[in-house]
């Protein structure tokens, strides 16, 4: 009798194993014959007003600075699959000099922004970043680098990233993912008004972002 038992086992469990793997299989099969591409996305422009580099602390032995600025971006998102439907719960943005000082996350609400995109369909999202005096605290060399480009008169050199969250569905099949989207957007500036060390400029690019998951 026991025998029988554990070969009754055996067999639900080798049952059950063949079930999930040929569903695994089906899966695999609609996925690859539908083929879900990574977003693309592009820098579509850029608008930069009021950025000035603001002395807090400079007496201290860690010298820090405060940098005050208004930015707008038009980031462009496309889905190039062609049956495969994206739907962006998030977005979470924030902008970077250098690539690893952050100078503020985005000030409008894009996470709260849920949109979706059929198959070959494109689609604008503006960030907004709004940091007037007294700024946002920076490190003091983060701050003197900054002011060395703006002082040039060539481009400002900064980083957007933009942290998503999606949902790649077609039909019943649905796989979620967080693609990490990093725009480089170097920025010609002039002097702004009559105030000295303001800049701001202007960005119609069209270059393409890095997109990794």
């Amino acid at each position: 009798m026991a025998n029988v038992g554990g070969g009754v086992v055996g067999k639900c469990c080798c049952s059950c194993c063949g079930f999930v793997f040929a569903i695994g299989f089906i899966v695999l099969i609609y996925w690859a014959i539908f083929q879900p591409h990574h977003i693309r996305a592009t820098v579509e422009s850029a608008t930069l007003a009021n950025l000035a580099v603001i002395s807090t602390n400079a007496s201290s032995s860690a010298a820090t600075a405060a940098v005050s600025y208004s930015l707008a971006v038009r980031l462009g998102l496309y889905n190039p699959s062609l049956r495969v439907i994206i739907y962006y719960d998030t977005l979470d943005a924030e902008l970077r000099f250098r690539d690893d000082a952050v100078i503020g996350p985005v000030a409008n609400n894009t996470s709260s922004s849920v949109f979706f995109q059929r198959g070959r369909t494109g689609d604008e999202v503006k960030l907004e970043f709004e940091y007037g005096r007294p700024g946002v605290s920076v490190a003091g060399d983060v701050a003197g680098e900054l002011e060395k480009e703006m002082k040039r008169g060539g481009p400002v050199r900064l980083e957007l990233h933009v942290d998503a969250r999606v949902r790649y569905v077609f039909r019943m099949f649905k796989l979620r993912q967080k693609p990490r989207i990093r725009c480089s957007l170097r920025i010609p500036v002039r002097a702004e008004g009559r105030r000295s060390g303001v800049v701001g400029g202007d960005l119609s690019s069209g270059d393409r972002c890095r997109v990794k998951y």
